[in-house]
């Protein structure tokens, strides 16, 4: 396992540094792993890689994803095997939709309740960071603890129709 955070300057780094950033968190054996950004239209949430690794993290005791979006929308026609797929871990996932007043604090950003963060700082050029450290990742969680006390329940895994 290369453990090296991966730079990120295209879309492809992008993806491989949030693979990175999962894969990384549940090495450091990660309780929760926060997911943010506005709609997860450019995740790499379609990897059947990682929808295994995050499939056998999500089985074991008190391991929670939370994914906090401004919507979701995107997700069903961009990423219709991850829509399918998270229907078998509901029970595990969180998924959160942000007040619109929030898109300013809503980065593009996965963090661990460890060291983990992956940063999209720049989503027109690519330009973000993947980084190892404590104190960043501590203060990531609060911003996103402070937008998900305004946030409401979203994204269904079952969508009932009258």
């Amino acid at each position: 396992m290369n453990d090296l955070p991966p730079p990120i300057d295209s879309r492809h780094s992008f993806a491989a540094a949030v693979c990175w950033g999962f894969k990384t968190a549940i090495g450091q054996n990660a309780r929760r792993i926060y997911c943010t950004d506005a709609d997860f239209a450019n995740w790499p949430l379609e990897d059947a890689a990682l929808q295994q690794q995050l499939g056998i993290w999500l089985r074991r005791p008190q391991r929670r994803l939370t994914l906090l979006a401004l919507n979701f929308d995107e997700v069903p026609r961009r990423q219709p095997r991850f829509a399918r797929w998270r229907r078998c871990f509901v029970h595990a996932i969180d998924s959160w939709q942000a007040p619109p007043e929030a898109k300013l604090q809503l980065p593009t950003l996965l963090v661990s309740d460890g060291a983990v963060c992956v940063h999209l700082v720049d989503a027109l050029q690519w330009r973000g960071g993947a980084v190892l450290g404590s104190q960043q990742a501590h203060a990531w969680r609060d911003q996103i603890d402070a937008v998900l006390q305004r946030s409401e329940p979203a994204f269904a895994a079952n969508t009932s129709g009258l």
